[in-house]
Parts: structure tokens; C-alpha cells; sequence
């Protein structure tokens, strides 16, 4: 029976959730797999989960030029980043190998950065004896997210292999798969049935605001700009998990008949048929997601550290439209509720993740 281990990390929504999806298709292709999914910067220790997690949501808000600062650091700086990444993986691949060797799993699939770094260097030094996979769904900014050593890295964009390639080097596979964004993207959704199952207004235009799994970001402002542009019948807000933020904006926005605040939700693919317009702060699979459901994404609020680089991108590849100002974000409001893109169910028709992860399972 083959075993395959998971490793995620429960840092926004953005990591747990293609774990979640590759789990589900796992199971469907091959019901006798058994699947391990794990917390892999838990199990690294909790001085890293402090800086990866804690720090991070500390300064995501108040004191952003510290995630901005930290990020080019340890991203981009070479000397910094080489010696990080020596240190990181010299602390970080005990517990893991101890982690791996626990589960005997036939392969190793990383959806999150950090555990893909350590992995590409315990395959280096023939401290991993099974394959390893990385799963990756950012666009760009990809240090970490690939890492030489790697067996196969698995890709939502076909515009990132130059950059995954540059990093990994020539001796790994890369692949753009389905199946790390959930299984209803794959078919077309009719946007009437899709307003109508949410609740939301027959005519008009609908405008979304996300900041992600952890709600960051100029949310309030992007709800005013989106107010403030004709034709607009409802903005819904989307909060992940951030129960603070949405309680703050449910009672600045108390009595606006026009805007919605909700909370985590699992039907994102409904959203974004139903919606005209997605203003989103954290890059990631939403803008994919935006994008094959014909749903026009503009980026803006939280334009920091690996946002900026993954804003670039969408600049360079016309994914998406990037505000830097309230002003800027209510221009491209104006220009995306013209008219509604076709969906792009091209990505149905890529090879699944869930069938690559098995066959390097062997």
C-alpha cells in the first residue's frame, strides 16, 4: 500500500488548503492510498513556528516595513539568504527526518516553503531516502518554494517554470498540475445559480474584497472604493479566519445594505462566479482561482515583501491589475466592471497532481 506524507503549515490558508485539495484527490484517484497530512513547520520546532507564524501576523498589520525588511533579508540578499537557509536546515532537518522516518511514508509532498527548503537539503545529502515533492502555488517570489534537490515540483502557473527552474536547477521535474485549488474550479459554474445560491442581488455588479486566510490588508478601503463605483450592488468582504477583523468591519460597515461581511467560507468557487470584480491582498491561489472563474482580479492593500514580487508578475503576465493607491484602485474598479472575462477552464484539462505524487510514489 502506498503512504504519502503531506507536509502543510497553518500559516493563512494558503498552505492548508492545497493540502486539503491534494488529500481529496488522493483518495478519489487511488482509495487505497493512505495519506499523512502534518504541520511540518510544527514539527520543525517552535522557534521557527514563533518566526514563521507569530512574527509574522505580528507585523502584518502595525509595522509592515518589518515584514518588508525581514523578507529582502532573507530572500534576496545572497549572503543572508545562504547562510539562513545553512542555519535553517541544520536546526529544522532533525526533527523533520525524525518526523519522515516516523510516518515510512513512500513519498513526501511539501505545500508550504520552509519544509520544502529542508527537504530539497536532506535529498541533497542523502538524508531523505524517499522522493520529495513541492507543491507550489504563488505565482512568483519562489525562494524557498523551490529548492535543488527536489524530485518534482508541481506548479499552478505555466509562467513559473523559468523562475522554479533557475532555482532547482535542471535535474528536477516540473509540472503544472490541477488539484491544488479545490475540484469544483475544474467545471464551469453558471454565475445566476452562483448569486442565487449566496443570496446575493440578481442585476447589478458584485465586487469582492479578500485579504486572505488571515484578512490583511486595506479591506475598509477597498469596500469604500468599491462603493463609490457606479453600478456596484453589493461588496462582499471576505475574512478567512480572522474573527477580529471581521467583527470590526461588520460594525463599520452596520447598516450598508449594500455590503456583506462573511467569514471563512469553502465555497470560494461561488464567489467568484458570482462576483465581477476581486480586489485581493496576499497573490496566492485566489487570483488563480479569480482568474478561471472570469472573475477580474486587481491586487491591492498589502503590497509587502513577496507581494510585491508576485505583483510584478501579474503586471509582467496580464493576470492581474495592481493599485497601489485607494485612487489607482477605484480606476481599475471602473475599467474591470465593464464587461465580464470568459472563464478559463483550461486548467480542468491539466494532468492532476494526485496522479504525478503517486507515480514518483512509484
Amino acid at each position: 500500500m502506498t503512504r504519502v506524507l503531506i507536509l502543510t503549515a497553518s500559516v493563512g490558508e494558503g498552505h492548508d488548503l492545497p493540502a486539503r485539495t491534494l488529500t481529496a484527490q488522493l483518495q478519489a484517484e487511488s482509495p487505497e492510498t493512505e495519506i499523512v497530512v502534518e504541520d511540518g513547520l510544527a514539527a520543525m520546532g517552535r522557534l521557527l513556528v514563533a518566526v514563521a507564524d507569530d512574527g509574522i501576523r505580528a507585523v502584518t498589520d502595525r509595522r509592515q516595513w518589518v515584514f518588508d525588511l525581514s523578507y529582502g533579508m532573507f530572500a534576496r540578499f545572497p549572503p543572508v539568504r545562504a547562510a539562513s537557509r545553512e542555519l535553517l536546515a541544520r536546526v529544522a532537518a532533525p526533527r523533520l527526518r525524525a518526523l519522515v522516518e516516523a510516518v515510512e511514508p513512500d513519498v513526501v509532498v511539501s505545500v508550504y516553503p520552509v519544509t520544502t527548503e529542508v527537504l530539497g537539503w536532506m535529498r541533497r545529502r542523502r538524508m531523505l531516502a524517499v522522493p520529495a515533492c513541492a507543491a507550489i502555488t504563488d505565482l512568483s517570489a519562489l525562494r524557498y518554494w523551490a529548492a535543488p534537490g527536489i524530485d518534482l515540483h508541481l506548479l499552478t502557473h505555466a509562467e513559473s517554470i523559468a523562475e522554479v527552474r533557475r532555482i532547482a536547477g535542471e535535474e528536477t521535474e516540473i509540472r503544472c498540475v490541477r488539484g491544488l485549488t479545490a475540484a469544483d474550479f475544474a467545471e464551469a459554474r453558471d454565475p445566476r445559480e452562483a448569486r442565487r445560491a449566496l443570496g446575493l442581488p440578481a442585476d447589478g455588479k458584485i465586487v469582492l474584497v479578500s485579504g486572505g486566510g488571515w484578512a490583511v490588508g486595506d479591506l475598509a478601503g477597498a469596500v469604500k472604493a468599491a462603493l463609490a463605483t457606479e453600478g456596484v450592488a453589493c461588496v462582499a468582504c471576505l475574512c478567512g479566519r480572522n474573527d477580529d477583523v471581521r467583527r470590526r468591519l461588520e460594525r463599520d460597515f452596520a447598516g450598508r445594505d449594500r455590503v456583506r461581511v462573511v467569514g471563512f467560507t469553502d465555497v470560494m468557487g461561488d464567489w467568484l462566479a458570482a462576483g465581477d470584480a476581486l480586489v485581493h491582498s496576499t497573490a496566492g491561489l485566489t487570483i488563480l482561482e479569480a482568474h478561471i472563474r472570469g472573475c477580474a482580479a486587481i491586487s491591492y492593500g498589502w503590497g509587502r515583501g513577496h507581494i510585491r514580487l508576485n505583483n510584478a508578475a501579474f503586471r509582467r503576465f496580464g493576470l492581474a491589475e495592481v493599485a497601489a493607491s485607494r485612487r489607482d484602485l477605484e480606476n481599475a474598479l471602473h475599467v474591470a466592471l465593464r464587461s465580464r472575462r470568459e472563464p478559463d477552464l483550461s486548467f480542468g484539462q491539466l494532468p492532476s497532481a494526485a496522479s504525478l505524487v503517486l507515480e514518483l510514489a512509484g
